[in-house]
């Protein structure tokens, strides 16, 4: 058994990089091994507040020693993959210079329009790198950094959700349509986009973020002038799986996501999905599974009709083939056995 760390800006709370973390957390322990976290913020074993995105002061570099002196192999999550925090990438690669670490990277400055001037991750150490998709795998390499690509993974058997009381709670009536979008509000996330197909198909659009990076009267503009129902956010003491069974449509009109977990959660909870051909959507759906543009009026109209579709026992089986959270161990075994954890 080896004594792992997994280091970020924040873990232990409901953002992707969390809810991935944690997977790997799991995963880890099932095989044997012992994790630690460690972050500026979130539910974590050290909370060290200068690692967090928005820290006031330097990291406390004997702070971050002590939490990692014990520890067999060192995990970054995210943390040197984005220029959010350099004093906290700083520290990170001054402890880490000659130590085995596993960098994950799920985002990439040159891929937002906003940090593309800025730099990327560095290999400065014997350190493994992950990545969440290929591209990003193939856009390393281009820059001298061999990676290996895990995908994020998932519960291909959920909870069954409950559809009538969430439904009941957001106040949708009888068999009206419910179109949900499961992001946040930011540019990228295209919200006009998913609310005008809820007016095409004549149901109820409900977004479950809210509004982040100054979006949020741009957002108030355009729900404001929605021909349709509009339902905002998930109800207290609702589930995510009560959200996907008590809708009939998920949406994900982004144009860009670093993997997009909405699209095999859907999958995995049997509901078509409307989508934008994000890059990495392409890579995702070279699968095989079957999903609808968001013009296919038509097609989404026919699968609406259908709640017993062909398609969606398709997607689910792929979904299991590729993503299944029971594969995540075995694949993480081979990474930790390239470093030298065994």
């Amino acid at each position: 058994m080896a004594r792992l760390a997994i280091v970020s800006f924040r873990l232990g709370l409901t953002d992707g990089v969390s809810i991935e973390a944690e997977k790997w957390t799991k995963a880890l322990t099932s095989l044997g091994h012992d994790v630690v976290t460690v972050a500026g913020e979130g539910v974590v074993d050290h909370v060290i507040p200068g690692l967090a995105i928005d820290a006031a002061d330097d990291p406390d570099m004997n702070l971050l020693r002590r939490a990692l002196e014990d520890v067999d192999l060192v995990i970054v999550e995210n943390l040197a993959s984005l220029p959010l925090n350099l004093d906290a990438r700083d520290a990170i690669y001054e402890v880490l210079a000659d130590r085995a670490a596993v960098f994950r990277h799920h985002d990439l400055p040159w891929q937002r329009p906003h940090l593309q001037h800025l730099e990327g991750p560095a290999h400065l150490g014997p350190w493994a790198h992950v990545t969440i998709n290929d591209r990003s795998r193939v856009e390393l390499l281009q820059r001298g950094i061999v990676a290996t690509t895990i995908p994020n993974h998932f519960d291909c058997d959920p909870p069954a959700g409950r559809r009538d009381l969430m439904r009941h709670a957001v106040h949708v009536k009888g068999n009206s349509r419910l179109i949900m979008q499961p992001t946040r509000a930011i540019p990228r996330k295209n919200v006009t986009a998913g609310l005008r197909l809820a007016e095409k198909l004549g149901g109820i659009f409900w977004l479950l973020g809210k509004a982040e990076d100054g979006f949020g009267s741009e957002l108030e503009r355009v729900l404001s002038l929605a021909m349709t129902g509009v339902r905002r956010a998930l109800p207290v003491g609702g589930t995510m799986d009560d959200a996907y069974a008590a809708c009939d449509l998920v949406v994900m009109p982004s144009t860009w996501e670093g993997f997009g977990n909405p699209v095999i959660e859907a999958v995995t909870h049997r509901k078509p999905l409307a989508r934008y051909r994000y890059p990495v959507m392409e890579e995702i759906e070279s699968h095989g599974f079957e999903f609808f543009d968001l013009d296919d009026i038509d097609g989404i109209e026919a699968v609406l009709g259908d709640p017993f579709a062909d398609i969606l026992d398709k997607n689910l089986a792929i979904a299991k083939a590729n993503y299944d959270l029971s594969l995540l161990p075995g694949r993480l075994a081979t990474l930790l056995a390239s470093v030298g954890i065994l």
